[in-house]
């Protein structure tokens, strides 16, 4: 049993894939092909609840996350389970090749790739986590949402153009709940910091809370849209 584990969080880099992989969603197993998934972020989600940690999951549903400098964390959710997903239909929504990387074998993939006009969604992913293993990690200048936008860009997700902010937006107004106590378990550290902050802050606890909100909000979108070079996707 450990062994086929460890075969399995070494597929990314060795591209051993063997059969065309099951789209069904498993959060018992943790597998959600094809998705990006969204779990709360100590601290800071207690205090700002639509912030939280990001991933991106391989057509066989294991996920994929930037959890530090230089390092891709494999089908290990740095920060718990998943509490949000969205599925992406990959064969309508991604400009990509339609052959699942199942059905690939690596001398395939390395004679092919210099005349590659597109990626399998597998490969994709490959990609940019080589990319992303040379990345120094920041919360606020390359982070996960950076790299699942990356992600996004190389898959063609409905054309590009994807960063920081529209990530985050995506799954805030179109995320899925993975069941009523993930939600339960999101919100709950927020609900108690909140009510102890106006039990003996008032007023003020609102004011900073609001402060801070604003600052992160207003940091994110102006090193989007502003001073293009300053968040790394």
């Amino acid at each position: 049993m450990e062994e086929q584990v460890d075969s399995d969080r070494q597929l990314m880099m060795e591209g051993g894939f063997t059969a065309p992989h099951s789209m069904d969603i498993d959060p018992s197993r943790d597998r959600f092909p094809c998705c990006i998934v969204w779990a709360p972020l100590p601290v800071l989600s207690w205090l700002v609840p639509f912030i939280g940690h990001v991933g991106i999951c391989r057509e066989d549903g294991i996920i994929l996350d930037f959890a530090g400098p230089n390092f891709v964390c494999v089908d290990h959710f740095t920060f718990g389970p998943v509490a949000r997903y969205l599925q992406i239909n990959k064969d309508k929504e991604c400009g990509i090749s339609p052959h699942s990387s199942a059905l690939k074998g690596d001398e395939e993939y390395q004679d092919d790739e210099p005349r590659r006009e597109s990626l399998t969604w597998d490969e994709a992913l490959r990609k940019s986590t080589m990319e992303f293993q040379h990345r120094s990690y920041n919360l606020f200048t390359c982070n996960c949402h950076s790299f699942v936008a990356n992600n996004l860009n190389k898959l063609g997700f409905r054309y590009g153009g994807w960063n920081v902010v529209n990530v985050a937006l995506l799954l805030l107004l179109k995320g899925q709940w993975v069941s009523k106590l993930a939600f339960f378990r999101s919100f709950l550290p927020f609900v108690v910091v909140t009510g102890l902050g106006l039990t003996f802050g008032g007023t003020t606890y609102l004011f900073f809370l609001a402060l801070f909100a604003a600052l992160l909000v207003c940091w994110f979108l102006l090193g989007t849209y502003c001073f293009k070079n300053l968040i790394n996707l």
